[in-house]
């Protein structure tokens, strides 16, 4: 291609500046810089909404204001903001505005609003609010207890149950004697006093149908309902675990020679009913053992028609399971146990030897010297 050559004055004339560049049509679309405004904003907020959650994370997790340990009573049907409310003015989470809206966040960011439990918790200084969360969640509360001595008879068992300062509610269901099965329970606050008596006599229920499973086959007792009566015969005669068993198999014995059981606390169930066990045992007289009452097993056959108190789990056991032995007769030895006989004659002879350590023990009484009373 040939180059056309410039004139002089064309050489000299200076040539005009470019013009300034041109803008895209499309770069100054106005719903162009909406979207690029709107894009930024986006950033911003997902930055901005970042820097939240995790400031929120951190605060969910870390240490809380607690001083020193507080016990916080949660009531039924509180909610969400009634839980926070009772938790912030005892000062287990900080009493501000943005603390208490942190923890209903994160427990709504857990989905667990609605899982939140009843109850009496018990927090340490320090506790976060992520921990709180979880001991509301699973349920993790302070329990309570009240503990049924073996061979307690109902009546004691419920005048027990009604004095517990922490059970609620009236008992609206009087269970039998023998039905219910002294241990320990467990309960949180709210429990109400028949819920509790409702859980020992299912716990007497269960037990007593494994303990009936196991028995030995020939046993003079024809049901479950007839092993508790007799256990509790025997939960009254010892307390020494490992006599039960022998006392359970004497009155087996007996029962399978069609001789009566001859039992002293019988006589006292018979006359006192529930209040036996607050009487004195030693307070039997000769005109108790000859006076006819349907549980005086000195005066009818076999078995009396019910429990003479709530029998535990090893008097259970001893009479399903009894030692195998011709024992017929025991009686006291004078140390908490007892001296066993197969005839009647060696069992006279124990009696001579009881009746002589008594004789014994309150002579000593009578020569023991009297204090002197002081003085202040």
């Amino acid at each position: 291609m040939r180059i056309k050559p410039k004139s002089p004055r064309e050489a000299l004339q200076p040539e005009p500046a470019p013009g300034p560049p041109q803008r895209s049509r499309h770069v100054r679309n106005p719903l162009v810089i909406l979207i690029n405004l709107i894009i930024s904003l986006a950033v911003f907020g997902l930055a901005a909404l970042g820097g939240v959650l995790y400031f929120g994370k951190e605060k969910f997790e870390e240490a809380g204001p607690l001083e020193k340990d507080a016990t916080v009573v949660i009531s039924s049907g509180a909610g969400l903001s009634g839980i926070t409310d009772r938790l912030s003015s005892q000062g287990v989470i900080e009493d501000s505005l943005i603390d208490e809206w942190i923890f209903n966040l994160g427990i709504r960011f857990y989905k667990n609003a609605t899982r939140l439990k009843a109850g009496e918790y018990a927090f340490a200084p320090g506790v976060s609010m992520q921990q709180i969360m979880t001991d509301l969640v699973e349920g993790n509360a302070v329990t309570h207890s009240v503990t049924v001595p073996e061979g307690w008879t109902t009546a004691q068992i419920i005048e027990r149950v009604r004095a517990h300062p922490v059970l609620v509610g009236e008992i609206t269901e009087i269970p039998g004697e023998g039905d219910l099965l002294p241990e320990t329970y467990t309960f949180a606050r709210g429990s109400t006093r028949q819920e509790v008596l409702d859980q020992m006599k299912a716990a007497q229920e269960k037990l007593l149908v494994e303990i009936w499973e196991r028995r030995s086959e020939d046993l003079p007792v024809a049901s479950p309902e007839e092993l508790v009566i007799l256990a509790s015969i025997v939960e009254k005669e010892t307390a020494l675990a490992d006599e039960r068993p022998r006392v359970a198999g004497v009155f087996v014995n007996r029962l399978n020679k069609n001789m009566r059981l001859q039992s002293d606390p019988t006589i006292l169930y018979g006359l006192y009913g529930g209040e036996a066990w607050l009487r004195d045992r030693s307070a039997i007289k000769q005109s108790d053992l000859k006076a006819e009452n349907e549980y005086n097993t000195y005066q009818i056959e076999g078995l009396p028609p019910g429990p003479i108190g709530n029998p535990g789990r090893a008097a259970m056991e001893a009479v399903a399971n009894p030692s195998r032995t011709k024992d017929l007769y025991f009686v006291a030895d004078g140390s908490g146990g007892h001296i066993f006989a197969e005839t009647y004659e060696q069992h006279q002879e124990n009696v001579r030897k009881w009746r002589q350590i008594e004789r014994d023990l309150r002579e000593a009484e009578r020569n023991q010297p009297t204090q002197p009373a002081t003085s202040n």
